[in-house]
């Protein structure tokens, strides 16, 4: 696939390169409609009266399925209703020295000291916070999910690996099931068994499957030709030997899916808190994050990230690691937990009552209330400079933002002529130096600039998903993107849909030039890469609720806040993957260029940079992927667009427009995946791999 910038024809003349001639198209297309617009506006906004009442059509045939299976869903809950409550009642009434005993003897038995230790001072921490109570409802809200989830995770993956015909409907279905926005799953769940935890359980379980049932696919695909053969051979049936050969074969590929799944679970629990119905450590969150208090509101995020890290780290060392340590010494720390909850069964203080970190709570709640008033001007100047200087102009461009109130003078429309005619300067200059497909990429990008992303002409957006499709991954894949948008256009949400993909869009961007930095600094100094990890691996580890504190804390609720936690939660992916892409050149390209005398810094742009793309396209990937993700998380401190929509029509019970805004934003979050793994499969095939 060629995307410089010009070939010969037969008769000597020039002919556009494939990646040149898409980009014209959407040029030409994007100038059409600026030109047009004042005679046929509708070019620009697409009119009203020719989108389709999807919302309707989806509220009123859902609510006729879910009025059909209401009554058997409702059995169900009641049902779950049993062991939710038991494992609440197990977990709650459970003296909390047994708890740690038993956490912490687990640790030792799996890791040794160090996970016993993390088990003890976690564990510690949750109780002189005062929310143990709260932090045990969540974990079990947990225990109850996580099982129901695996079940169903690994009948997805045992179906797809028996019946390969219906392996990509799966795999199409998985995605679906992760990239429709969390908050989206609420909406139905709430409609069909009501108010409680037993939806926060549901839609905890659908949100988990899906990795366990993409590990159990990719472990069963892994075992070896002969193991499976040798299964064969021994006469067992097609049971025997898939659950006695090549599952246990696959072990260290699904405890991979279940340290996924119980992330994934307890992630998902933390955002149901929002429906409320349980008193749980989400909503402990919640409560306090909406009163301001963000001194007990802290404390509360951080038992959800002492839970987070130690499920991860016990889960990652059950799937990683085969080395057990002693039995006896993880029983006798376990039996210290028995003896001192039986030794004062009457004297155990409530843990509700034990507050040792109150005044800690209240020095950082004071602490900041005193930096903000202190620095609260500064801190407004930097979010007004990033929302006057960046985020607006380039929500509805230069045109629309500039005004002397916040530039301190107006733009004009002398002023787009000359933007413009610079642009196309230096377009033709670099066309002439060979580069015209950079050249034409340039104009366009100036002229969003100047338009702004969510001001868009529906027909460039089209039109231009369908070019950048077309040299991606070719003609089939130019379709899909063209008619997957035209199905968010006609369906009356294209206006949030711009506003998602301007949030969603400039967070990316940010998350590439310095997420791509910093793997880029941790690549040449294992210094830096000693500090970045441990801050990356925290990252990862925080569920997404907790993200929303620290910004809400020093810029209130705004789209500059909202922008700050899906930077803050998208970024590790663009880190390590663009690290890992740049430290594993191979050897011999390497020597080959320091051979050819050039320096480390050439080294690096030509060499490693080049062998390393595919991985960093993957990390984009991602990275866009985690800022949908986050997207509608962020609806709850002040985005708009498709985010809000749905945490609206959670609001509302407004299940038509919950799962159309949902469908909405999975279908932006597909194709921006589709487009960005067709560019770095091309660029797998062009080196070779």
């Amino acid at each position: 696939m060629i995307a410089d910038s010009e070939l010969p024809t037969a008769r000597g003349g020039i002919a556009l390169s494939t990646g040149a001639t898409a980009a014209l198209i959407a040029l030409l297309t994007g100038a059409v409609c600026i030109a047009l617009t004042p005679l046929v506006p509708w070019l620009v906004k697409f009119p009203d009266a020719w989108a389709l009442p999807a919302a309707e059509w989806i509220g009123i045939s859902l609510t006729w399925f879910l009025d059909l299976i209401k009554p058997a869903m409702r059995v169900f809950s009641a049902l779950m209703a049993y062991p939710m409550d038991s494992a609440n009642t197990l977990f709650t009434g459970m003296p909390w020295p047994l708890m740690i005993g038993f956490v912490t003897a687990l640790g030792w038995y799996i890791g040794g000291l160090p996970m016993a230790a993390l088990g003890l001072v976690g564990l510690g921490f949750v109780l002189a916070t005062g929310y143990w109570l709260e932090g045990m409802a969540t974990l079990a809200l947990v225990a109850v999910s996580v099982p129901l989830a695996l079940f169903m995770g690994a009948a997805i993956g045992i179906l797809a690996n028996e019946f390969p015909r219906f392996k990509s409907a799966i795999q199409t279905v998985l995605d679906v099931m992760q990239t429709v926005p969390t908050f989206a799953y609420l909406t139905p769940l709430l409609f069909l068994f009501g108010f409680g935890p037993v939806v926060g359980l549901i839609a905890s379980a659908i949100y988990a499957a899906p990795p366990m049932a993409r590990n159990m696919i990719l472990g069963l695909e892994r075992v070896e030709s002969d193991i499976k053969e040798a299964a064969v051979m021994s006469g067992g049936t097609r049971l025997q030997q898939l659950f006695l050969i090549e599952i246990p074969s696959a072990k260290t590929q699904i405890m991979v899916g279940v340290n996924q799944c119980l992330m994934a679970a307890l992630s998902m629990v933390i955002i149901a808190a929002v429906i409320g119905g349980f008193k749980d450590i989400g909503w402990e969150v919640l409560l306090t994050m909406r009163k301001a208090y963000f001194g007990p509101s802290l404390m509360a995020g951080m038992v959800i990230v002492i839970f987070a890290m130690i499920i991860d780290r016990y889960s990652s060392k059950l799937a990683s690691d085969r080395i057990r340590h002693s039995l006896r010494v993880a029983v006798a720390i376990a039996m210290i937990g028995v003896i001192v909850a039986v030794a004062s069964w009457q004297s155990l203080p409530d843990p509700s009552a034990i507050t040792l970190l109150d005044p800690v709570s209240d020095w950082l709640d004071a602490g900041l209330t005193g930096f903000l008033r202190e620095n609260g001007a500064g801190l407004d100047g930097l979010k007004n400079g990033a929302m006057f200087y960046g985020l607006l102009p380039l929500k509805i461009g230069l045109d629309g933002a500039v005004l002397p109130f916040t530039w301190g003078f107006q733009w004009t429309g002398g002023m787009s002529t000359a933007l413009y005619a610079t642009a196309a300067a230096a377009g033709l200059a670099l066309a002439l130096r060979g580069k015209a497909t950079l050249g034409i990429v340039l104009v366009i990008v100036v002229g969003i600039i100047e338009t702004g992303l969510a001001e868009l002409p529906w027909p460039f957006v089209l039109v231009g998903a369908g070019a950048i499709g077309w040299v991606s991954g070719g003609r089939k894949l130019a379709t899909f993107a063209v008619v997957m948008l035209a199905l968010v256009l006609f369906s009356g949400l294209w206006e949030r849909a711009l506003l998602s993909l301007y949030m969603s869009g400039a967070a990316v961007f940010t998350c590439a030039i310095v997420g791509g930095g910093i793997g880029l600094l941790c690549a040449v100094s294992p210094l830096a890469w000693r500090f970045v990890l441990p801050i990356c691996d925290m990252l990862q580890t925080i569920p997404l609720f907790v993200f929303l504190i620290p910004v809400l804390m020093f810029f209130q609720i705004g789209e500059f806040s909202a922008f700050l936690a899906i930077c803050l939660y998208a970024i590790v992916p663009m880190i390590r993957y663009t690290r890992h892409g740049l430290i594993n050149t191979p050897e011999e390209m390497i020597e080959a260029a320091v051979s050819s005398g050039a320096t480390e810094w050439q080294t690096m742009v030509e060499v490693r940079a080049p062998y390393a793309a595919p991985t960093i396209l993957l990390g984009l990937n991602q990275t866009i992927l985690y800022a949908f993700a986050m997207l509608v998380i962020a609806a709850l401190i002040g985005t708009t667009g498709l985010g809000q929509s749905i945490y609206g029509a959670l609001a509302q019970a407004d299940v038509g427009l919950g799962i159309a805004s949902g469908a909405a934003m999975a279908i932006l979050a597909l194709v921006a995946d589709r487009l960005v793994q067709g560019f770095a499969e091309e660029r797998r095939q062009a080196l070779g791999l």
